[in-house]
């Protein structure tokens, strides 16, 4: 397990990572992205109110999703150099990329996938 101060850098940099790869997907659909106190919150008002919560749970090394009335919890992969979903590999990035499109009804690419 990595200790916590290099899971507390990996959590910033992939929220951080997130954060920035979002920010077209924001401005073409018209969501909200946040990031701060080492939280990252997607809001939306449309086509439905909702909010996203991504978070690190330090205690587990773990990145968790609040997204569709699920919880998603990512661990670290050092193969991918990114954080996780262990049921379907699907990196932080992808699955990001993925309830959003589910909530906005459209395809939604972040970063290299």
């Amino acid at each position: 397990m990595m200790d916590e101060q290099t899971f507390h850098r990996a959590a910033d940099e992939a929220l951080e990572g997130v954060r920035r790869a979002l920010e077209p997907a924001a401005d073409e659909h018209g969501f909200e992205v946040d990031y701060n106190a080492g939280v990252l919150a997607i809001e939306f008002e449309e086509p439905a109110p909702a909010k996203f919560v991504l978070s690190p749970n330090t205690p587990v090394r773990q990145v968790w999703v609040s997204a569709l009335a699920k919880s998603f919890k990512l661990g670290w992969s050092e193969a991918e150099g990114t954080f996780v979903l262990a049921e379907t590999g699907e990196t932080l990035e992808r699955l990001i990329g993925r309830v959003v499109g589910l909530q906005l009804g459209v395809e939604v690419r972040l970063g290299a996938q």
